[in-house]
């Protein structure tokens, strides 16, 4: 694994999209286009770490994927259990830490099952994590945590009057991750579909026209060139991020 640089994005989450597109275009059926983006889910799992990234969230499936017609969902949720299962040797060997975020109690059993079994057979390793949104949505997120956070206010674990952002995060489901540096969007949309909401606040965000099948190592090198060429300020000018002068 290459040392990430300075300017690396440690955390980079990637909304896949352009599936069914890609098999459109093709005059293939849609799961056809899941298939083959369960390819690229492979691909840059692995590129991410080769290119000094800590840590990569992807969103594979949201609240409102539920919609879909139901022969897709069940092709969807077959392939994400047959992709562990596959999968999982592989993360052990190569020290992949796996964990979700999201109401994954709300998924099939045989999938819930294997998600149980890839995070505990990996949750040892440190150096580099995937992370997959599943059944995730911000807005649900932001009810549960508001939620728990009341819980812990009535229970008298929490203070209402000491409120902050570092106390509230701690009830997100990625109350232990670091907050995204990069949010890259494939297919050409131009939208973060409720994704992150609140822990992208100062994220970069790239949006790439390139269908999420066809996204490769090189894609991903050139947004976290794209990346690096950019200020981050946190709500502070340039001049203030400037080093002070060397004092004589």
């Amino acid at each position: 694994m290459s040392s990430p640089a300075a300017n690396i994005p440690q955390h980079v989450a990637i909304i896949m999209d352009g599936n069914g597109r890609w098999a459109k275009q093709r005059g293939l059926p849609r799961i056809e286009g899941h298939r083959r983006g369960v390819e690229t889910v492979r691909t840059v799992t692995f590129a991410a770490r080769d290119l000094g990234v800590r840590m990569l969230t992807l969103y594979a499936f949201s609240n409102e994927n539920w919609k879909r017609p139901q022969d897709e969902v069940g092709a969807l949720m077959g392939l994400l259990e047959f992709y562990l299962k596959k999968e999982l040797d592989t993360f052990v060997r190569d020290r992949v830490r796996f964990r979700t975020v999201g109401r994954t109690d709300e998924l099939p059993e045989g999938v819930q099952k294997q998600l149980r079994r890839t995070t505990e057979e990996t949750k040892c390793f440190t150096d580099y994590t995937l992370v997959l949104a599943l059944n995730y949505g911000s807005r649900t997120e932001m009810v549960d945590a508001a939620r728990a956070y009341a819980a812990a206010v009535a229970a008298g674990k929490e203070k209402l009057n000491d409120s902050s952002w570092a106390t509230f995060s701690r009830y997100l489901y990625t109350a232990d991750m670091p907050e995204p540096d990069l949010v890259i969007r494939t297919s050409g949309e131009m939208r973060i579909s409720n994704f992150l909401l609140l822990q992208a606040a100062y994220a970069e965000f790239i949006f790439t026209p390139v269908l999420w099948p066809d996204f490769t190592k090189a894609d991903l090198a050139a947004a976290i060139a794209d990346y690096n060429r950019r200020e981050r300020r946190f709500g502070q000018t340039s001049e203030q991020l400037k080093p002070a002068p060397a004092s004589k």
